[in-house]
């Protein structure tokens, strides 16, 4: 069995495969327009899952399963990929705890007025009037309780806040105190002092933060995009921030990337701007490839039901 590997691992991580799986032959290191020759062999392409498109699906042959070493999928080639009915796992989970982290300090960062407070800083200024604010007893709404959502409502629990939280079908999920189907997405949106989208970008969460959403904020709340950049209609939130629907965006993701150095964003002052770094890590890798560790055990002992993160390619996620 052959397992192409266009994701850059460490000498470390390849032993540990090499020593785990010696009955497999691993390829590293090869950008996948550089395996013409391998991509025909492989059962299994570990990938970031942006550079894969249709003609290497095709060309691969053997392809039985493709792992994608991030949580994001949206540019894989579906279409072929259901057609011929290839595995697809990804590596969700992996950004819980550095995500949730990131969210925590944002939140810390508006309600505790850092930005205020570091230029004051800079200036040599003694103010103690800068209105200080605390978490406790705080509403916050995420949007998403898969493992990003989940590791954030922990954290959020953590600090005395209450929880509500938004899926698909509104299960109860724990460290959520309340959950909501996505139809009554709208109904927590008064009441939360933060509001954090976590939401992956599919034909359904595509808009869904949009002027109705935002009008439907309360002025003092401040919202969060860890998620992806198009659920959210971005002319709209500048609208909303402009009009002081809103306290305060911190934006990690957005519509197109890089963010274009003469957007709107980057002047407005009830903005924080991040480049698409909150799931940033030294243990990323580790904690993808031991996704991929597992679930190839259950691969070659015949396991698949048992396989973690597997992927609705109708549904795409």
């Amino acid at each position: 069995m052959n397992v192409l590997s266009t994701v850059k691992l460490t000498h470390a991580i390849k032993e540990q495969l090499a020593n785990h799986f010696p009955a497999i032959t691993f390829y590293h290191d090869l950008k996948i327009d550089e395996a013409e020759q391998l991509i025909t062999k492989a059962d299994i392409i570990l990938t970031y899952g942006e550079d894969l498109g249709e003609d290497h699906i095709k060309a691969a042959t053997n392809l039985k399963w493709v792992m994608v070493a991030s949580a994001g999928i949206e540019k894989l080639p579906f279409d072929i990929l259901k057609e011929r009915k290839i595995l697809v796992t990804n590596a969700k989970g992996v950004h819980g705890i550095p995500m949730a982290e990131y969210c925590l300090a944002m939140m810390l960062q508006v309600s505790r007025q850092a930005k205020a407070l570091k230029e004051n800083e800079k200036q040599h200024k003694w103010d103690r009037s800068v209105k200080m604010d605390e978490l406790y007893g705080k509403t916050v709404y995420i949007l998403g309780t898969g493992a990003i959502g989940s590791a954030t409502a922990k954290l959020c629990k953590a600090f005395g806040m209450n929880v509500v939280g938004m899926n698909r079908d509104g299960r109860s999920v724990e460290h959520f105190d309340t959950t909501y189907k996505k139809d009554d997405i709208l109904l927590p949106v008064k009441d939360a002092d933060f509001i954090i989208s976590v939401l992956p970008s599919t034909s359904g969460t595509k808009s869904l933060v949009n002027e109705t959403f935002l009008n439907t904020m309360k002025s003092e709340a401040v919202f969060i995009n860890i998620g992806r950049g198009d659920v959210v209609v971005e002319e709209d939130l500048i609208t909303a921030l402009e009009n002081n629907k809103l306290k305060h965006a911190v934006l990690d993701v957005f519509e197109e990337e890089p963010l274009g150095k003469k957007h709107k964003f980057w002047d407005m002052e009830n903005v924080t701007i991040t480049p698409h770094l909150s799931g940033i890590t030294d243990l990323y890798l580790p904690r993808a490839i031991d996704i991929f560790k597992r679930n190839l055990s259950y691969y070659l002992g015949g396991k698949q039901t048992d396989m973690d993160n597997k992927i609705n390619l109708d549904q795409r996620y």
